[in-house]
This record gives C-alpha cells, structure tokens and sequence, in this order.
C-alpha cells in the first residue's frame, strides 16, 4: 500500500493516448450534416493530464503517437497546455493516431472513434523502462492503454517500477468495448489494474462488467477496498456517487448545469479529484470537486479546452454551494 501523502508532490505521471478530437461545428450540428469542423486535444490520458495543469499540477505523459501530421498536432497541443512529452514517442509506420469526430449535443450525441491501428498500442516495455520514477508524486493510468499488446505489458511493468518506489497507483477504469479483443479479456485485465491499484474510479456499468453482472458493481467496488485499495469511486452519472475507503463510505450528488454534450465528465472528475487530494482537501471534498468539474466541462465546447482553472472552479462552487440528489 503506497502513502497517499506523496501526492501532495503534484508531479503526475500519465500513461495512455493523445488524440485529435474533430467536433461538429456549430454546437448542435449533427456530423453527417456539418461542413466544418473545430479541433482540440483528446484521448482520455490526455484530457487527464490537461485537468491536471489546470489545477495548477505537473503532468507528463507516457505513450506514442503517429509520426504524421496528426502525432504532431498532439504534440503541439501537449506543448500549449503544458505536459511534459518527454516521453511521448513517435512511430512510423502505419500506425495512425487516435481520431474521434464528435458532436456538441446533449441529446443523442454521436462519437464515431477511429482506432484502428492505434500509434499509442505500440507503447512498449522499453519506453516505461527508460523513465525515473522517483520525482513523481503518482502513477495514472486509464483502462484503454490495457487493450492491446505491446501496451498492455508495458502498462503493467510501469505498474511495478513505480511501486518499488513507493508511487500510488490510480487507475480510471474507462472501459471502451471496441478497443478490446473481447469483453472477457478486458474483465481479466480490468480486474488485474485494479486490485494493484491505490485509488480506482469508474463507474456502475464498467463496475459491474468486471464483477460479471450489472446489478454486481457496487459489491465489485468494495471488494478492492478488502484487496487493498485505499479509495474507489463508483460513479452513478444523475445519481451521483459513492465514495469507498477502509473508514467506511459515503454518497454524493451531482451539480445542476446545462449540459451541451455527455463527454469530457469523467476525465475532468479524475483529474480534478487527484488534484484536489493533492492540495490535502478531504476525501469527500475532493469528490465534490470533481463533480463540480464535470458539470463545468459538460457545459462547455469540447474536453480538453474546456477542464476548469482552479479560479474557474472556486467561482463556480462559490455560486452553487451544494449538489443536488
């Protein structure tokens, strides 16, 4: 069990993909009718890392990119928001960055995710193996760099160089069925990540896929407290969450706001959640911070673009002091 304490280093290191976003141009556009379109940094890992900087954290990012146009459009964005890409490697090749063509709407919102071939699956053992663990405050990862090798191994040695040097493991379970060979794989792996991990969040669906059925998530959730693990967010969307550590459990609730598309919540939950924990805030409020963010980046054009400063987020819970449910 690794001291949550070191995270009060606010030096993150992040492990998974960079991608281009293509969002339908103007808000409400459906995609098979725009004729343009606006661009901002994605993937996962890196809306992660961007949520991170904006909570006036260090983050640096593990993975590779396509040697082409796009790889180097990631790396251009990861530069204007301030992660560290010493560690971003590009492949040549066919290998082809991740690209999503996304709409700005709340109500049947569509995402059309191209992964073939994904530059940041050709992560390898080596490229986690050359990087010093010991300045870092914590290790992060999200559950899709699990769905391919060579990624997959190299995700797991990363898991073991940074405990042996006593990094706390914190792992957004983000499950994304199409990048996986099948669901029983992903089970497999998703469990393993998360009975090695400090602080795991997901939410009820991805919760109860690893537990094998839907209605089985929560009890999921509490058993990696009895595996060891020192937090787990189980996430509800409308209905909130539920907070588990070895001192017992607490629920929460979501604040209003008026979403214009469904996207970018649960990287902003995470980012803003650790940064939150970081700064010494309690549990339950770092919790509610991460909610706040959420509400924020769902109102908002985009993901990365749109993750909070700490003064955007103080000015919003200042005006809405409580959530609902």
């Amino acid at each position: 069990m690794a001291d949550l304490a070191r995270l009060a280093g606010r030096n993150f290191l992040v492990i998974g993909r960079a991608g281009m976003d293509l969002y339908a141009d103007p808000p409400g556009t459906q995609i098979e009718q725009a004729t343009r379109f606006t661009t901002a940094l994605g993937g996962s890992s890196a809306n992660i890392a961007v949520a991170l900087t904006r909570q006036a954290c260090r983050a640096a990012l593990v993975t590779c990119v396509s040697d082409d146009a796009v790889g180097r459009f990631c790396l251009n964005q990861l530069d204007a928001y301030g992660i560290d890409r010493a560690h971003v490697r590009a492949v040549a090749g066919e290998a082809r960055n991740s690209l999503a063509v996304v709409e700005t709407r709340a109500d049947n919102c569509q995402s059309v995710i191209y992964r073939n071939n994904a530059a940041d699956f050709a992560m390898t053992v080596s490229d986690v193996e050359t990087i010093d663990y010991a300045p870092f405050s914590a290790l992060i990862t999200t559950g899709t760099v699990l769905a391919a090798e060579p990624s997959r191994g190299a995700a797991f040695r990363a898991f073991d160089l940074a405990r042996a040097v006593g990094l706390p493991l914190i792992f957004d379970v983000d499950y994304r069925p199409y990048s996986w060979p099948s669901a029983d794989v992903a089970a497999q792996n998703y469990s393993r990540a998360a009975a090695l991990c400090d602080v795991i969040v997901g939410n009820d669906v991805e919760f109860g896929f690893m537990a094998g059925h839907p209605d089985r998530g929560l009890d999921k959730a509490r058993s990696l407290i009895t595996q060891g693990a020192q937090i787990v967010v189980y996430k509800m969307g409308e209905k909130g969450a539920v907070t588990i550590t070895p001192k017992g459990e607490f629920a929460t609730g979501i604040y209003p706001t008026t979403a214009l598309k469904p996207t970018g919540a649960g990287d902003s939950f995470l980012g803003t959640f650790i940064a939150a924990l970081a700064s010494g805030v309690p549990v339950r409020d770092a919790v509610l911070r991460g909610s706040a963010a959420a509400a924020m980046v769902v109102a908002r054009v985009a993901c990365a673009p749109a993750m909070p400063t700490t003064a955007e987020l103080d000015g919003f819970l200042g005006q809405h002091p409580g959530p609902t449910g």
